[in-house]
């Protein structure tokens, strides 16, 4: 009798033991909320956020970000509630790296979300030689070299990895330097869809392009071709690009100040034009979504690019339709986030920190200034209410803590803002 009540006493205790480990391993081992999140899972949803992202500091893409300053990068926009990345090419060490930092930051805290959007760049033949590019045929070596690094990357960090993109702008007419034509991004679109099919990238990873909103349809009929529709039946789903702030130069019908604005205050001849912008930007997702209806088409679009530039001294300065600065950056920024939260859009905002190498010429040219931080890490006015409220608290890039611009001075801030030239006006010179 007192053996069987031993055997009881030491199972009971076993059994408790047992008990009590299984949930210290539960305290100690955080559970992976984002293990099985999906891209289906995180585009569209307001509480992931999403940016395009370059880490490039100096004027060349030759001086690429190391790991820990891309660490730092990652910490300032995850505070920001940033979840998801837009990368744009393989071939540069720079997407290796961001993987790598991110996979660092998730051992240090495994708590930590971030995702990617990778980029595969696509060109045509000749593309950024002396040599006349041919639009009608592709660059097979390169683009061949760039959809492999991407299927690599795309298994290596699955948890990572969400979207692989085909080409940037890679189809639009006005990219007289690389553009293809929509078969020849149709083709590598099809190939990573084969491969899905055949358990070689993981069966959730969605493939898609990003390009103009023209490119898919929005605009001209001339894209209105058999291989574009194909194309649209064949990504998982649409990622348009939208500029009004380019076409406050290029095509102002929303720009300007209007003859029955002129006795309006300064600020709200500003809101107003501002209110266009963003009603032109929703137009020309309307327009993709018409399109791909009209081929009996029904899925997910979202923004894989826009943005507005706080400097520039040619077509969006004071010399031109006086629209970049970062009071104008600020109300654009609000008005995409908040149009497209409420309608489940992810936005890949243009862009998280100015890249000065994209016009090294030219230090105030508008293709430097499109970040929401400065390249040494200040915020713009955009960010200013975040700074307020202590959300980059102890966070830096390349030492520098993470302040506002223009010392937080909104006076001198405005002293810059200029009001748009009245309607019509913009290409008069």
């Amino acid at each position: 009798m007192k053996s069987v009540l031993t055997k009881i006493i030491v199972v009971c205790a076993l059994l408790l033991s047992v008990s009590c480990n299984q949930d210290k391993t539960k305290k100690e081992t955080p559970i992976q909320k984002d293990s099985d999140l999906t891209a289906k899972d995180i585009l569209g949803n307001p509480e992931y956020l999403a940016i395009s992202y370059g880490g490039y500091r100096g004027k060349s893409r030759d001086i690429q970000p190391t790991v820990d300053q891309i660490k730092e990068d990652m910490k300032i926009l995850h505070a920001m509630n940033i979840r998801i990345l837009r990368t744009y090419n393989t071939k540069l060490r720079h997407a290796t790296t961001l993987l790598e930092a991110i996979t660092e930051l998730r051992k240090e805290d495994p708590s930590f979300e971030m995702f990617v959007m990778l980029g595969a760049w696509i060109d045509c033949e000749n593309a950024w030689t002396d040599r006349p590019p041919n639009h009608d045929s592709e660059d097979l070596e390169a683009n061949t070299a760039e959809i492999e690094r991407a299927v690599n990357m795309a298994n290596k960090y699955p948890d990572i990895v969400k979207v692989i993109a085909v080409g940037n702008e890679a189809m639009v007419k006005w990219a007289t330097s690389y553009f293809v034509q929509p078969g020849i991004i149709l083709k590598w679109v099809n190939h990573l869809q084969n491969l899905k099919s055949e358990d070689k990238l993981p069966e959730d990873l969605w493939i898609t392009s990003s390009d103009n909103f023209a490119s898919w349809g929005g605009g001209d009929p001339e894209y209105h071709v058999e291989d574009l529709n194909s194309l649209i039946k064949a990504v998982d789903y649409i990622s348009i690009h939208t500029y009004p702030m380019h076409d406050t130069h290029y095509n102002p019908v929303f720009w300007g100040v209007m003859e029955d604005e002129d006795q309006l205050t300064e600020l709200d001849k500003i809101d107003r034009s501002m209110l266009r912008a963003r009603n032109y930007a929703i137009s020309q997702f309307d327009s993709v979504r018409n399109y791909m209806k009209s081929l009996e088409v029904d899925k997910p679009i979202h923004i894989g690019e826009t943005g507005w530039a706080s400097v520039s001294d040619g077509y969006y300065g004071h010399k031109g339709s006086r629209a970049t600065d970062e009071y104008k950056e600020a109300i654009f920024y609000n008005h995409l986030r908040e149009w497209t939260n409420e309608n489940s859009i992810s936005c890949f905002y243009f862009e998280a920190f100015d890249e000065p190498w994209k016009d090294s010429y030219n230090s105030n040219g508008s293709e430097n200034h499109f970040g929401l931080f400065t390249v040494e890490g200040y915020a713009k006015y955009p960010l200013w209410e975040l700074v307020d409220q202590g959300v980059f608290e102890g966070l830096t890039r390349d030492g520098n803590k993470v302040l506002k611009t223009y010392n937080g001075d909104k006076e001198e801030l405005m002293k810059e803002v200029e009001v748009p030239i009245p309607f019509g006006a913009v290409n008069a010179n």
